[in-house]
């Protein structure tokens, strides 16, 4: 197939990459390569598939429809996989605007010439942070969601309706997949597993939010790779489907878990849960399991060792 990753230099979208080239699948992957973290690592990340004929890379911003249109034209892709936005919740509360110029207008964008273009599968990475602080668990894809607590869970949801829209309007295939808490090599250098790796190693403080009893579904980047494979040839109309790994974490056994893998104990300081970050992520994953004959295979402490092996050889030198 010919497939259109949008972030394809990101955390997730690189792994993806690698994951689509072994099927053969043409690859386009555009990144804006933003200044949100290092370009360098963008770009490394991607970089070792640069010689394969059946990947093109090209730096381009999913929020210019018209520099978009002329890819769609020229390369007449099968599916689109939309992974490019701004994350992070904390992010998103000191740049509002950034994150809802980019995460809604280019969604849209690419919507509208999925249509123009009779796109036969198009994939949203969405995110669990549209569930806030649902009561109920495990999180499922029919609990309410009208209640983001931050900037970039509101973006997410609207870009769910906006697939739903698309997808009555113009009977578009759609899959909105909800990412849980994803961890593993090549982890963005903002993100809590990454963060708190790299200070155990040089001996600096960690920033514990709260007693430590919050909790997260972390789920490793391989599994949600395999996820998003597993859409690609779906048609199945409009669906919302959680990848999550359905065994929380609470902060503290998180914090055990990489001090016990690393050999070292890590420098502590409590402080206050921020605004806008959730309690507990938990994701009910029997949709998954039923329409796209899928389930985690790495268990948490699997996928720290695999990103500790990571680290120790890109950082710790």
């Amino acid at each position: 197939m010919k497939i259109l990753v949008t972030g394809c230099a990101g955390f997730i979208g690189s792994h993806l990459i690698d994951r689509l080239l072994k099927d053969n699948h043409q690859i386009v992957g555009v990144d804006h390569l933003s200044d949100n973290y290092s370009p360098m690592i963008k770009l490394k990340a991607i970089q070792h598939n640069f010689s394969n004929p059946n990947f093109t890379f090209l730096v381009k911003n999913t929020k210019e429809k018209e520099k978009m249109e002329v890819l769609f034209k020229k390369y007449e892709f099968d599916v689109v996989i939309h992974l490019a936005a701004y994350a992070g919740v904390r992010a998103s509360i000191e740049q509002v605007l950034q994150f809802r110029d980019t995460n809604i207008n280019s969604t849209v964008n690419l919507l509208e010439l999925s249509k123009q273009f009779h796109i036969k599968n198009f994939i949203y990475a969405s995110s669990s942070s549209v569930y806030a602080n649902n009561k109920k668990i495990p999180f499922s894809e029919d609990d309410p969601v009208e209640n983001p607590i931050s900037p970039y869970a509101t973006t997410k949801r609207a870009c769910e309706l906006f697939c739903y829209t698309y997808n009555y309007l113009c009977g578009l295939n759609i899959i909105t997949l909800r990412f849980f808490n994803v961890f593993g090599p090549r982890n963005r250098p903002d993100m809590a597993h990454f963060k708190f790796t790299k200070a155990i190693y040089e001996d600096k403080e960690i920033l514990k939010y709260g007693d430590g009893s919050t909790s997260r579904d972390y789920t490793y980047v391989e599994d949600i790779v395999e996820g998003i494979n597993a859409c690609i040839d779906k048609q199945l109309g409009y669906e919302i489907i959680n990848l999550g790994n359905n065994e929380p974490v609470t902060l503290n056994e998180m914090i055990a878990t990489l001090e016990e893998t690393i050999g070292k104990k890590a420098k502590i300081k409590e402080v206050d849960i921020p605004p806008g970050d959730a309690l507990r992520t938990y994701a009910d994953i029997s949709k998954a399991k039923r329409l796209l004959n899928w389930e985690p295979k790495t268990s948490y402490k699997e996928g720290v060792k695999k990103l500790i092996d990571w680290y120790k050889k890109e950082y710790d030198k």
